[in-house]
């Protein structure tokens, strides 16, 4: 099972509160365990909060309201950008054709000067699962998985996006319980 590039879709009876209805985007997942950035836990922050601190000069409006997100509990200083399309920045890992995610400076710096992906979506930390651990979860219902959709990962409300991913199966979010069965 390789879920690189789906989402993992909270279940209703998750109640860790680090992920509690949350929509994490899977970057990597291997052998060796997984990597993902949660899309829709907005800080109360945004990106030119992040650019002023870190010094740089910022010359884009468009930057004043978009949120940066609480990636997940690991390592919640470090920022990550996920972005389409792909380009050239000092350090991405390349996600899917069409989204990577960076961490370098460089690509804040582009989005600070307006010429930065077309779109992007900032967050600090990450959500991180030992090997197997992801796998053991997954079996125990605490996600639902599916197919990654970069228009809820940039566009829709951070309110809506976990119900999008849940439809996106198929699923009735108001419907889902908070057990399952297994035969």
């Amino acid at each position: 099972m390789n879920l690189t590039n789906q989402f993992l879709i909270a279940m209703p009876a998750l109640a860790d509160p680090n992920f509690a209805r949350t929509v994490t985007y899977l970057c990597a997942h291997t052998d060796e365990g997984a990597m993902g950035i949660v899309i829709n836990r907005p800080l109360d922050l945004n990106v030119a909060d992040v650019l002023d601190h870190m010094e740089i000069k910022n010359i884009n409006p468009s930057i004043e309201a978009m949120q940066v997100m609480q990636g997940g509990p690991v390592q919640k200083e470090r920022g990550f950008v996920l972005h389409a399309p792909l380009g050239q920045w000092d350090s991405v890992l390349k996600v899917s054709a069409e989204i990577g995610v960076a961490t370098s400076r460089d690509i804040l710096t582009a989005v600070a000067e307006g010429r930065g992906p077309d779109r992007t979506l900032v967050a600090l930390g990450y959500a991180g699962w030992d090997a197997g651990q992801l796998e053991r979860e997954v079996s125990e219902n605490a996600w639902l998985c599916g197919p990654a959709d970069s228009g809820i990962i940039f566009d829709a409300p951070y309110e809506e996006r976990w119900n999008r991913a849940a439809r996106l199966l198929g699923i009735d979010p108001d419907r889902l319980a908070g057990e399952a069965g297994h035969a």
